[in-house]
């Protein structure tokens, strides 16, 4: 038995020192750093928003001890997840598992740099599930739901396989009390728009909204309670374009329900920026459907 242990042991320590060396250090806010991850071998490094405090005076702490100055390319502040660029050679990117191979139970590391030296945590996943969007608007290819200890500065480190490969991002910023992961199609989906357009696209309608409480007929009708009044409407923004009208109420967008504020918000996700939606709306006491070209800001 000991023996085992010994073996298993061992293997550990490497995984966690071979895919340590595609774990940095980032230098982006007044408290205790945070840790990336090496996306690519030109310097492109992805970590998560909420640890970048700042969009000047960054920097990056290597595997091999350096310290660089970084560029931030862009973020996105609804997946949690930022992109920064820095001048170095020789760096070793993480190999990337598509999170969808991982199944409830596999063991996994969290890793992290917040200092010069790696650190890791030893779970499980603990859960999966299907595509889901964040409070802010965030869509992920699907759920990830790990056992882990968010350790301080562990946020933007990598979750690894036993097979050491990558199947995300971790972040502390996402669920409270829950560690939750951003899975890899995700985080490329993010990183490779950040790097064409600098930024990530926002959909807007150009309404003013309030939640009200639907009537009981039609409570029961829809299964929801609540709709979304428009109270204003802005001269010549889709919303106006599309032929929403001041007083009209929203109850969903493509079928997906709008009971708070935050639901239309999470409609209207960039990557349904420039694309038409189908609003469902009480207008005059009858239920319609408009289609409305989404704005992006």
């Amino acid at each position: 038995m000991s023996d085992l242990l010994n073996s298993l042991s061992s293997a550990m320590a490497g995984l966690v020192e071979s895919a340590g060396a595609a774990v940095v250090r980032v230098e982006g806010r007044s408290r205790l750093p945070a840790s990336g991850v090496l996306y690519s071998e030109d310097g492109i490094i992805v970590t998560s928003h909420h640890v970048v405090e700042r969009d000047e005076q960054l920097a990056v702490g290597l595997g091999t001890g350096e310290a660089v100055a970084a560029t931030l390319i862009g973020r996105d502040p609804s997946t949690d997840l930022a992109v920064l660029r820095v001048a170095a050679t020789g760096l070793s990117p993480a190999q990337w598992l598509d999170a969808g191979e991982l199944r409830v139970g596999n063991l996994i590391l969290a890793m992290g740099r917040p200092g010069k030296t790696v650190q890791a945590t030893l779970g499980i996943v603990s859960a999966l599930g299907g595509a889901w969007r964040t409070q802010a608007g965030g869509a992920f290819d699907h759920y990830l739901q790990t056992d882990i200890v968010m350790y301080p500065g562990f946020s933007g480190g990598p979750l690894v396989t036993a097979g050491g490969q990558l199947a995300g991002i971790n972040s502390s910023a996402l669920a409270r009390g829950v560690s939750v992961t951003i899975p890899t199609g995700t985080v490329k989906r993010v990183v490779d728009t950040i790097l064409a357009h600098g930024r990530m696209p926002r959909g807007y309608l150009g309404v003013g909204i309030q939640p009200v409480r639907l009537e009981a007929p039609l409570q029961e009708q829809l299964g929801q309670q609540t709709g979304l009044m428009v109270l204003s409407v802005e001269s010549g923004g889709p919303a106006a374009t599309g032929g929403l009208l001041q007083g009209d109420v929203l109850v969903s967008v493509d079928g997906q329900a709008l009971r708070q504020l935050d639901d239309l918000q999470a409609a209207l996700a960039g990557d349904r920026a420039g694309k038409t939606v189908v609003v469902k709306l009480l207008r005059a006491g009858m239920l319609q459907e408009q289609p409305v070209v989404v704005g992006q800001k």
